[in-house]
């Protein structure tokens, strides 16, 4: 998804899901459902483009996330 704001894939580097999620909904508008697809998708597209950013190994992305 393109237009996004550069604070979500900061977000999502520094597993602040929530914050990415809220950043989403204000910058399109989409429901929560919408923008926890959107991150899912970000955060794969972020592991292939820049795998050394991340900080926690992709099985830990989501957790204590419950939606």
């Amino acid at each position: 998804m393109t237009g996004l704001p550069a604070s979500v894939d900061r977000d999502i580097l520094d597993h602040r899901i929530m914050f990415a999620i809220r950043a989403i909904r204000e910058a399109t508008g989409c429901t929560i459902h919408e923008a926890i697809d959107v991150v899912a998708v970000r955060h794969e597209e972020l592991r292939r483009q820049r795998p050394g950013d991340f900080t926690f190994p992709p099985e830990d992305f989501g957790q204590g996330f419950y939606s």
